[in-house]
């Protein structure tokens, strides 16, 4: 649980940045720059910022990469929040379980 909360941490505090810098701080540029940046960067990379801090990867079960579909989806249940803090025996959060996904630790290459 703790390297998720870093991770959405690091992610939220970029979003805030951003929108500060370009729409004063509005809360719907804070949350739709969050959205943007997952949807982007977890569909072509597998990872949002804060996800590579903490070696975190978001993967189909079979352990393929999500794809923006999932990451689409994935995405906005996490803007609503509650998807996201009920979990299930496995730790998967329910806007994973819906798409097929799960957050791993991985070894990234250097």
């Amino acid at each position: 649980m703790g390297p998720r909360l870093g991770a959405i941490i690091i992610d939220w505090t970029v979003a805030s940045v951003i929108s500060y810098g370009f729409f004063g701080g509005s809360a719907t540029a804070t949350l739709a720059v969050f959205a943007i940046e997952q949807i982007l960067l977890v569909g072509l990379l597998g990872y949002s910022i804060g996800h590579r801090v903490f070696s975190l990867q978001v993967q189909r079960m079979d352990g393929r990469a999500a794809g923006f579909l999932p990451a689409l989806v994935r995405s906005v249940l996490l803007c609503v929040v509650i998807p996201a803090v009920v979990f299930d025996a496995d730790q998967r959060g329910l806007h994973d379980r819906a798409m097929g996904t799960v957050l791993v630790k991985v070894r990234h290459k250097r």
